[in-house]
């Protein structure tokens, strides 16, 4: 049964403009191919083009990390061309390879791809490599066991996830008694930013001699974890703390928690630093998240990318910044 969702106005405007994406600075989008005729081959500009393949369309997190590649492709529009596009969901695994096939088929020179999971996208793009596409890997970082698996290497440009969670976790262990009662809700399990974010919220509840009660998989989404959340708040009623692998995650759990009249007794921290979430934020219902600045991070694949198609670098993996947000820090 579907649990309700107390968010305020604010929030639930926040998150429908996450939902949308709006085309501008001459590129394109769309929910699951892209809107400049990808079967049609590109056009003969004599600059190369880029395709940005992200994941769910519907969190704000890739919206704004849509605008600025658009942004920096809008100040640079002489060097390259660039095709932005996405799917409807996070688990929509098809849809994503689908997109991947179909700027193969459209003759792209680059793919800046942040893969939905881990290693079921390895073996279209390794095709697309075989092809003469540059790859770039961003946000989500590929299988290395499955990637040597396939002969690939694809580069990794991205903040280091672990220690992201790892600086949440830690700001909100000063805020809770020793040998509290915690939940993890984790993202999609075979997705490695999934699996390193639970690992730096674990290195930090452990550390901090909290007790995890228990670890669920909320796949990313909201409505997910806001389901989850209200059994867990059931289950342990003496819970301290919930920490969610991202922002949407987070907001579905402050409103179970909101929902079960526990706000001020059980914290929520995230991770993504949306804007819905610093409204939490400054409203105290949400103790931290964390930047890895979506509006930067595929700007830092597209100039990688850049970079190897004019030879000027090896494909060499490029860490990114990832910073506490706090109420005192925003």
């Amino acid at each position: 049964m579907k649990s309700p969702l107390f968010l305020s106005s604010r929030i639930a405007a926040s998150l429908a403009a996450a939902a949308l994406f709006l085309t501008s600075c001459g590129g394109s989008s769309s929910d699951e191919s892209s809107s400049a005729d990808a079967n049609g081959g590109k056009e003969d500009s004599g600059k190369p083009e880029v395709a940005l393949i992200m994941k769910s369309l519907a969190n704000e997190f890739f919206k704004t990390m849509a605008d600025g590649a658009e942004a920096h492709h809008g100040e640079h529009a002489e060097d390259y061309g660039l095709i932005v596009n996405g799917i409807k969901n996070e688990t929509d695994l098809g849809a994503q390879v689908n997109l991947v096939e179909q700027m193969m088929a459209r003759g792209v020179d680059a793919i800046v791809i942040a893969p939905a999971d881990s290693k079921a996208l390895v073996p279209v793009l390794k095709r697309a490599q075989d092809a003469g596409i540059v790859v770039v890997n961003i946000d989500n970082k590929l299988d290395d066991t499955v990637l040597a698996e396939a002969g690939a290497k694809i580069p990794f440009v991205g903040p280091d996830n672990r220690e992201g969670a790892k600086l949440v976790g830690d700001a909100l262990a000063k805020t809770l008694p020793a040998g509290a009662k915690v939940a993890i809700l984790e993202g999609v399990p075979t997705a490695f930013n999934a699996q390193q974010r639970r690992a730096g919220f674990e290195d930090a509840m452990k550390a901090a001699g909290a007790d995890i009660v228990t670890v669920q998989s909320g796949q990313w989404e909201m409505e997910k974890a806001n389901t989850l959340s209200a059994a867990i708040l059931q289950e342990h009623p003496d819970l301290s703390a919930i920490l969610a692998s991202n922002d949407s995650m987070a907001l579905g759990a402050a409103a179970a928690v909101k929902a079960a009249g526990k706000e001020g007794k059980v914290k929520v921290v995230g991770f993504d630093n949306i804007s819905a979430a610093q409204s939490l934020i400054q409203e105290g219902r949400l103790e931290a998240t964390a930047d890895q600045h979506a509006d930067q991070l595929a700007v830092f694949g597209i100039e990688a990318a850049l970079d190897i198609l004019g030879g000027n670098a090896a494909p060499e993996d490029r860490k990114t910044p990832v910073d506490l947000v706090t109420k005192d820090t925003l």
